[in-house]
């Protein structure tokens, strides 16, 4: 990445000849396949060079995804930032075979083409993403088997059964905070908090989570002047913790990590750390936003939950479908010359993996209204070797949180119009801003109790070893019934049926539940 690398070709730093064309070396195709830019005064004429499109500079990138489909098909050349060339994979069979397909593509970003030839800035925007780091996101075959198995096996140990206990006591908490107050931004207040709650109960740093680490990870993602600065305050939380659990493991996600056999290092481990913490936060928060506002502005999908006709995983599933959390993953990056979706792919181009255009291909969904329930071939966690190893954390804290959220505020409304709603987007992603609810103010609850409308006391837990189980309380006395007559004499008494246990099912979703 020295200017020696590139300053033979003449080029700028912005990856742009002295005639203002794109370098043929740096296209992703020939040049037969680009047009030159429109000339001032044309209504394209936001477009970059060769006529490609500005991925950053779009306003509706949804509509922009549909045109570059009808234009070219289900891969696509864009730019990005810079303007420097991407492929934008659109179909849904294409993104399967790219990411299934380590002979042909791999994420170690080292190999781009621009980067070599040091056309990418180090203040570029989505330098984040771009930057190699020594993590299993980037690694690849043997390396990447020691890092993924490593997270692997420290995500197996997690008891999904505990897990949800933890988010029901983390929902509780978290709507405590508002339960009282009668209205609630359930982005800001909610879907924000309750991720990052229960992934620092995960890593075994429950009394890190508080307001200023959720603003830190949100700050990092939007990327301000002050990310920085918010990544540096994460960094040293996950530095202490690992040298907390080096000298003394428990039983928690980093302890696993750290003693796993695959020996990372303390640098190693502190940022799978980070990875898993951001990433899981994340698509999760977004996830449970998602969700939550679907179930607010549809009649019909609420009425589908409150009816039985849905559950709330399936509502999670539909919604990982229509609003995938994340809209594209920078990247993967070809390994040799090959050909995707009918384009010639050259050694060292950058391709973006693209799940929410992928979720809508017109070839696997021809109406992309259509219920997809118990339909799990979307791409939101990705596929292949680095699929999402936290898929099934993120789709807990989903289900329990809406499900919990909706057992202790069972009126709560949307407060404004749904045109009203306000998004940011960028290439990654499509976060609500804010979702402001209004519903009847209710006291707070007791962590330890599952999440109820009812408000009802908590039972007293005084039971030790030794004494005898405390019984419940006997429901309310039905009225006497007029004795019946006795029997004659010599007669047996009509016999009484026995009593069946009720509720073994509900007994079994509690159990289920955690508890």
């Amino acid at each position: 990445m020295t200017p020696e690398s590139h300053s033979p070709t003449g080029h700028s730093p912005t990856g742009h000849s002295p005639t203002g064309h794109l370098p043929t070396g740096h296209l992703p195709t020939g040049t037969d396949d680009f047009r030159l830019g429109p000339p001032p005064g044309c209504p394209a004429h936001g477009r970059g060079p060769g006529g490609l499109r500005r991925l950053h500079e779009a306003k509706d990138l949804k509509k922009l995804y549909e045109e570059l489909r009808a234009e070219h098909g289900p891969v696509a050349p864009a730019l990005l930032h810079d303007d420097l060339p991407i492929w934008v994979v659109l179909g849904h069979a294409e993104n399967q075979h790219m990411v299934r397909t380590p002979a042909q593509y791999t994420r170690d970003t080292r190999t781009w083409t621009p980067l070599r030839e040091g056309l990418v800035k180090p203040d570029h925007p989505l330098m984040p993403h771009i930057a190699w780091q020594p993590i299993c996101a980037h690694a690849e075959g043997e390396e990447h088997k020691r890092l993924r198995g490593a997270i692997d096996a420290a995500v197996a140990t997690i008891d999904f059964r505990t897990l949800r206990r933890h988010i029901n006591r983390s929902t509780q908490r978290v709507v405590n905070r508002f339960c009282e107050e009668g209205e609630a931004d359930l982005v800001g207040q909610y879907a924000e908090h309750l991720p990052m709650a229960v992934m620092c109960q995960i890593l075994g740093m429950p009394d890190e989570y508080d307001d200023r680490i959720v603003e830190a990870a949100r700050d990092m993602i939007k990327g301000t002047e002050t990310a920085n600065a918010s990544n540096a305050y994460i960094v040293e939380i996950l530095g202490r913790l690992t040298a907390l659990r080096r000298a003394r493991p428990e039983n928690d996600f980093t302890s696993h990590l750290v003693t796993h056999p695959a020996g990372l290092t303390d640098d190693e481990v502190r940022e799978h750390l980070r990875l898993v913490l951001i990433a899981a936060y994340e698509t999760t928060a977004n996830l449970l936003a998602n969700v939550l506002r679907q179930v607010l502005v549809d009649p019909r999908f609420r009425a589908q939950l409150n009816g039985g006709q849905m559950t709330v995983p399936e509502a999670v599933e539909q919604l990982l479908w229509d609003e995938p959390p994340f809209s594209t993953t920078l990247g993967y990056f070809a390994k040799q010359d090959t050909e995707l979706g009918g384009r010639h792919i050259r050694k060292g181009d950058g391709l973006l993996f693209a799940p929410a255009p992928a979720n809508v291909d017109p070839r696997v969904r021809p109406d992309p209204t259509a219920d997809m329930q118990g339909n799990r071939s979307h791409l939101a966690f990705g596929g292949g070797p680095h699929e999402c190893p936290g898929q099934d954390i993120g789709r807990a804290i989903a289900e329990v949180g809406v499900d919990a959220l909706l057992m202790r505020l069972p009126d709560v409304e949307l407060s404004v119009d749904e045109d009203e709603l306000v998004y940011t987007e960028s290439i990654a992603s499509r976060h609500l801003v804010a979702l402001p609810v209004h519903f009847t103010p209710r006291p707070q609850q007791d962590v330890t109790q599952r999440p109820s409308h009812r408000n009802e006391p908590p039972a007293r837990q005084d039971w030790h070893v030794g004494a005898a189980r405390p019984q419940p309380a006997p429901d309310p006395a039905p009225p006497v019934p007029d004795p019946a007559p006795a029997a004659p004499s010599g007669q047996r008494p009509a016999s009484v049926p026995p009593v069946r246990p009720r509720g073994a099912w509900r007994r079994f979703l509690l159990w289920w539940r955690g508890y």
